[in-house]
């Protein structure tokens, strides 16, 4: 059944696209991290780190993608059940898949590029250009070996194809209505929502043997982070039967949000001070990312439920921008280090040049080459006025 078309949910909309912005934020910090990240992130500027970019690390992680695949999930369901499911496919596969395939075929020269520059020039390469253009000698260094920063893409194809395969299979319209029953009850109650959502966190983590999910960029399905986002689409999928009640989620918003900030410093202490591993399968830490996740989840939502959910031009137009600049900032967070890594400023100045010039030169290209263009209808199915 075909149910009515919902009106513009301006606070999901702008949620999706901060959180969506946050990954400048991310990996411009990664570079000035104490922690050393392997081939997770190879960069680390040789002359100065701060463990404030390791704990905004610590924090931005433990939510962001997390509220990203509950958004995702709200709005699948939201096109599954308006626009028929046939309508839904066509839909994400356009807007999903193809950007998808299409990005990481033209951006992967661009971020091997990126990493092996910059690479080079923090091991005082004098050829840094010479050693980076080398790389591209066959044809088959510019095919994508990972799925690098596009692997929610990537993910969150396979988990919504999962799940309008199950709600094919599956058509019990009494257990549905059960269990949207008791999820609503659950979600109008703050503190009950927090305690049963933690405890389906922490039985999936525990599961899965770790205190923290590393997304998988690997072309091969990767169970952790397959299983871990599919839990938070289909809360985000179930929530879309409840947002009439979204406004519960302002109670609490602030207080949860805090609590929140001030759990991952503890989470954050207690790693540094036992040089612990962020993704053990410690209790004590698979208890803490599940607590921090749920309530940073249930604050943030209730915030954007506050304070966005009318329409903004300023707010639509950074919606509307969001999905360029996640697809192109991560070469440019990766390259800019390169340019500034022997000024003589501290990895909090640092990282602050890196997040604003790839914010300016992500939303000037925007702007100029992709909102009015053939460009932005690819991405978000049409042509908007650059005014």
């Amino acid at each position: 059944m075909t149910l009515r078309k919902t009106e513009r949910i301006h606070s999901l909309d702008a949620l999706r696209a901060i959180m969506m912005l946050l990954g400048i934020v991310l990996h411009a910090a990664l570079t000035y991290n104490v922690t050393n990240h392997g081939n997770a992130w190879s960069i680390k500027d040789p002359n100065t780190t701060h463990l404030f970019s390791d704990f905004l690390v610590l924090l931005i992680h433990s939510f962001r993608m997390q509220i990203f695949f509950v958004v995702a999930g709200f709005f699948g369901a939201m096109l599954y059940y308006e626009r028929q499911p046939k309508q839904m496919i066509k839909n994400r596969f356009s807007r999903i898949v193809l950007p998808f395939i299409t990005f990481l075929l033209l951006l992967w020269p661009f971020i091997v590029f990126a990493y092996s520059y910059t690479n080079a020039t923090f091991s005082h390469q004098v050829n840094a250009l010479d050693i980076s253009l080398n790389i591209f000698s066959s044809f088959a260094s510019i095919l994508p070996k990972t799925t690098s920063h596009l692997w929610f893409l990537y993910y969150l194809s396979w988990i919504t194809a999962t799940m309008v395969i199950f709600k094919q299979v599956f058509k019990n319209q009494k257990i549905n209505d059960i269990i949207h029953k008791r999820f609503e009850w659950i979600i109008q109650r703050p503190f009950l929502r927090i305690l049963c959502f933690s405890i389906l966190i922490f039985i999936t983590l525990y599961f899965l043997g770790t205190s923290m999910i590393q997304a998988s960029v690997s072309l091969i399905l990767d169970k952790n982070t397959y299983v871990y986002f599919l839990v938070f689409y289909v809360i985000g999928w179930i929530l879309y039967s409840s947002k009439h009640h979204l406004e519960s989620f302002m109670q609490y918003d602030w207080l949860f949000t805090l609590t929140a900030v001030i759990l991952s410093i503890i989470q954050g202490l207690i790693i540094q001070i036992y040089q612990l591993n962020p993704s053990s399968n410690s209790i004590l830490l698979i208890a803490l990312s599940a607590i921090i996740v749920c309530l940073f989840t249930s604050g943030i939502i209730g915030l954007f439920v506050r304070y966005a959910s009318h329409y903004s031009a300023r707010m639509r137009y950074i919606s509307d921008s969001s999905y360029w600049v996640y697809l192109i900032h991560l070469p440019l967070t990766a390259i800019i280090p390169a340019f500034i890594w022997n000024l003589p400023l501290p990895a909090v100045a640092k990282f602050l040049i890196v997040v604003i010039f790839t914010t300016i030169i992500c939303f000037s290209t925007y702007h100029y080459f992709v909102r009015n263009t053939f460009i932005g209808k690819f991405l978000n199915g049409r042509k908007y006025p650059r005014k």
